[in-house]
């Protein structure tokens, strides 16, 4: 059976950019419809170029790019009210962007023409029709029919007659957005198919759909269109945009290809950089990772209780709906004290104590005593595997910590000059070693004053740095005086672990995550300890 090859049509740069908390530079844009094109993505909307100078810009600068075949796509509304579509700066605008297609969005819902635009039902099909007429002298028109769902629910016969003044005019692709949000999958699955059938006679329109997630339906009604007869889905990475966002692209593309039978998306490629994109998105955008999202989040292939593991061990598919290596993803197994010995074994293969059931009794019983006291090792595999050693016996520490002392204040209170300072003395063999260290907080002149004493005895640590620091806190009830969490993600050249340290104060906490830290590191690269 041929494949039905389904357009992915990305607005990340554009309705994306319009969620709480989302601001692209120009770089950062450009880096992303660059990351786009190298996934395979049809069509890659820049923005609105009347609307900022940086739209401009990107437009002028993504020309420069090969971006095979993927397509950039300007987007912009319908000329206004009592104007010539020739005369109007908005449609000027769209056509100097230079792009090969181009997106205008109209009004298809009879209340937002008259209450909203104040114009005529006819002057509004009328703004259509020849803002469209005009743009195709230019470029491929996308015709983006805002609120049609609710239009077509109000006056399906008007908003019928706005998509064939736009497919009149020269539109290639008719895209119906839900645009509140509101419409259910077998809503939008009975309005997309009376919209085709309204314009049968137009043979060479195909068909969209745009839906924004505010009823947690935005990837479920776009796969209702693609069944009825769509062929292009609008939509996000990572689902990011106004009020609850938009549809997920990467969900829409993996339920697409992976579950559901007869279409293919970007051309044909797997789908194996979906959870390197999603995290691009992410880190560019500087928002925080969304861990459960479906997919490609961290924890989407993550198992907890002990009875699951043990079954993924015999079969994944019990708990796993598709292979994670088919996205990019991987499988994670979290040690809780929720675990079992099977969490226990999966995780410590490389100890070689899969088939020691006292040993894994002996770690699990370490694991539930450590989590009464606050700490918790789903994200700290560094501190977990230096757990492991010492349970086991193997663990040979490289130095021992004697004390430390941090100091931190303000030098003056007029100027509100903040310093840190740190005391450290740590016996490295048989040497009793001492430094001083300034830094930019506390934790930074513990890390140097660290690192002053044991870069001369490992000069390894030269290689590792600090990525990441986080801190929780737990038994509210405590007020100031509650337990702190610590997490910290280090790296080298090589890889990325996390330790963790828990104390009431926070400045233990963390020593007690760095010293982890350095330990993972000399110990995973074999490192003899100094004598």
């Amino acid at each position: 059976m041929t494949s039905k090859q389904i357009q992915i049509y990305d607005t990340t740069l554009r309705d994306g950019s319009q969620g709480e908390g989302v601001s692209f530079s120009l770089n950062d844009k450009l880096q992303i419809a660059i990351r786009l094109a190298e996934t395979g993505v049809d069509l890659i909307e820049g923005g609105y170029p009347l609307s900022n100078e940086k739209d401009v810009a990107f437009f002028e600068q993504i020309r420069k790019h090969d971006l095979g075949d993927s397509k950039v796509c300007a987007f912009g509304m319908t000329r206004r009210r009592s104007m010539k579509a020739e005369d109007d700066p908005g449609m000027k605008a769209l056509v100097a962007a230079q792009t090969p297609v181009i997106t205008v969005v109209g009004k298809t819902w009879d209340y937002h023409a008259t209450e909203v635009l104040r114009v005529s039902l006819q002057e509004n099909v009328d703004m259509i029709g020849e803002s469209v007429a005009f743009l195709k002298k230019s470029a491929d028109v996308v015709y983006d029919a805002e609120h049609f769902f609710d239009g077509y629910r109000a006056n399906p016969q008007y908003a019928i007659e706005t998509l064939r003044a736009a497919a009149a005019g020269g539109a290639t692709t008719m895209a119906l957005c839900d645009t509140n949000g509101g419409s259910l999958p077998e809503q939008i699955a009975e309005i997309t198919q009376a919209a085709i059938e309204g314009l049968r006679d137009f043979p060479n329109v195909i068909f969209g759909i745009h839906c924004h997630n505010d009823s947690e339906l935005a990837v479920a009604n776009s796969l209702a269109a693609v069944d009825v007869g769509a062929s292009q889905v609008q939509g996000t990475i990572n689902g990011i945009g106004e009020r609850c966002g938009n549809a997920d692209l990467l969900s829409v593309m993996a339920n697409l290809a992976l579950k559901k039978k007869g279409y293919t998306v970007l051309g044909g490629r797997d789908l194996q950089s979906l959870t390197e994109l999603s995290r691009f998105v992410y880190e560019t955008a500087n928002l925080q990772w969304r861990t459960n999202q479906p997919f490609v989040g961290q924890s989407a292939f993550a198992h907890k209780g002990g009875m699951h593991v043990h079954a993924i061990n015999k079969a994944s598919s019990t708990y796993e709906h598709i292979n994670p290596e088919l996205v990019g993803n991987e499988r994670r197994i979290l040690v809780s004290e929720l675990s079992g010995r099977s969490n226990i074994a999966a995780v410590a293969t490389q100890h070689s104590i899969e088939n020691d059931r006292e040993i894994q009794d002996k770690i699990l019983s370490e694991v539930v005593r450590l989590e009464n006291q606050g700490f918790q090792y789903e994200n700290a595999a560094g501190s977990f595997d230096l757990l492991i050693k010492r349970t086991v016996g193997t663990f040979t520490p490289h130095f021992s910590p004697i004390k430390y002392r941090v100091v931190a204040g303000e030098t003056s209170a007029d100027e509100k000059d903040v310093y840190a300072e740190a005391i450290l003395k740590i016996r490295v063999g048989d040497q009793d070693c001492f430094a001083a260290a300034e830094g930019h907080g506390p934790v930074n002149a513990l890390d140097s004053a660290i690192r002053q004493v044991l870069l001369p005895f490992y000069p390894a640590l030269r290689e590792m740095h600090l990525v990441d620091y986080k801190v929780r806190i737990f038994n509210n009830g405590s007020g100031t005086a509650a337990g702190t969490r610590v997490i910290i993600e280090s790296a080298d050249h090589n890889e990325s672990w996390n330790t963790i340290g828990v104390s009431d104060n926070i400045i233990e906490a963390s020593f007690q995550a760095l010293i982890d830290s350095v330990e993972y590191k000399l110990h995973k690269d074999n490192i003899t300890p100094a004598t």
